[in-house]
């Protein structure tokens, strides 16, 4: 009996040291899901679902970028670079000088029309080796200051903009608003005076909710070097359209910004006489400037990129889709028997 005691007390203290092993253990409870032991979809790819399914890509895809490329080539698109041509002769040595000098630098450029561009027609600046995506230039602005007028002394993250000389703050701050593009455009067609409307340029959004319609410029572009534009101190800064536009800073060193849409069609052959203020400085870091006036279509500016894209992956998936069934019709390949697949097969089963 004594014996039977023991075994049993010593099984049933066995019992309870596994139980309370199990409680302090870390393991999570059992489940299917974490095991993942759900049933699963397992298709087997053959040859007729894996040609199917490339003729299929090649029959959406080839379409939409035939369409693509045919609304790209409607848009009309002029360009015309004028750094270097709106600097005299003199000055081409020295072209950071001439920059620098004092006085707007005008400019007169001529344009002819293509083909008929139907308003609107979008006037664009654009900008080569300007590197608006760096760090610090990217940080140079406050956000706060902006949208409250109570916050014009925010101005921490924007040195070295920052403060005036004698401690006042600046409104707007930071080198992204010092440094405003300030070349300007007047555009005419023989007697007719060409207007450029810069209502509505910029982002509804950045309008509403990023700059204050009680914000007014201070204390802007007051030190001894100048990086840009002016601004109106009348206007609150949600009404300063150049300003917002350029503030939403570019991805890439070549970019362009809406400057104006020019509300009148032009026709073929149309001589454009084009006056700028030659102005801002793009001499001191190898920069490019551009003057681009474009239509658009339903696919927005000319862009090829995105309908050669199409056609190309299109392409490669119906040729595809065409070398397996040759290959498929030529010297097919027998399936074998998916009841022998491993989850088709009985968990007892051999």
């Amino acid at each position: 009996m004594s014996s039977n005691t023991a075994t049993s007390s010593s099984a049933a203290a066995g019992s309870a040291d596994s139980s309370a092993t199990r409680r302090n253990s870390k393991r999570p409870k059992y489940s299917r899901f974490t095991q993942q032991e759900l049933p699963a979809c397992k298709p087997i790819l053959t040859p007729r679902w894996v040609i199917s399914a490339f003729m299929l890509v090649s029959i959406v895809f080839i379409p939409i970028g035939v369409a693509s490329l045919f609304a790209s080539r409607d848009v009309v698109e002029i360009v015309d670079r004028y750094e270097t041509d709106c600097v005299p002769e003199s000055f081409r040595s020295d072209k950071v000088k001439f920059i620098q000098s004092p006085g707007d630098k005008l400019c007169n450029r001529t344009i002819t029309v293509p083909k008929r561009m139907k308003k609107p027609i979008y006037v664009y600046y654009q900008l080569d080796n300007f590197y608006q995506n760096h760090r610090r230039y990217v940080k140079s602005r406050s956000d706060q200051q902006l949208r409250d007028p109570s916050d014009a002394s925010a101005v921490s993250t924007c040195k070295p903009e920052d403060y005036t000389k004698d401690r006042q703050p600046i409104v707007p701050c930071g080198l992204i608003a010092w440094s405003l593009f300030n070349d300007t455009y007047s555009f005419s067609r023989g007697n007719q005076q060409l207007a450029v409307n810069k209502k509505d340029i910029s982002w509804k959004s950045d309008r509403e909710h990023k700059f204050g319609d009680k914000v007014f410029p201070r204390n802007f572009q007051n030190g001894t070097l100048k990086g840009g534009a002016d601004l109106d101190s009348s206007i609150p800064l949600s009404k300063q359209e150049d300003l917002i536009v350029w503030m939403r800073t570019a991805a890439l060193p070549t970019f362009r910004k809406l400057y104006g849409k020019i509300e009148t069609d032009l026709e073929a052959n149309d001589v454009i006489h084009v006056t700028l203020k030659n102005n801002y400085n793009t001499y001191s870091f190898n920069g490019k400037k551009k003057l681009v006036l474009s239509t658009t279509s339903w696919l927005g500016g000319k862009n090829d990129f995105m309908g050669i894209a199409y056609l190309t992956v299109g392409g490669l998936c119906f040729f595809l889709a065409m070398a397996f069934t040759v290959v498929y019709l030529i010297k097919p390949r027998q399936l074998g028997d998916p009841s022998y697949l491993s989850w088709n097969r009985n968990p007892g089963g051999h």
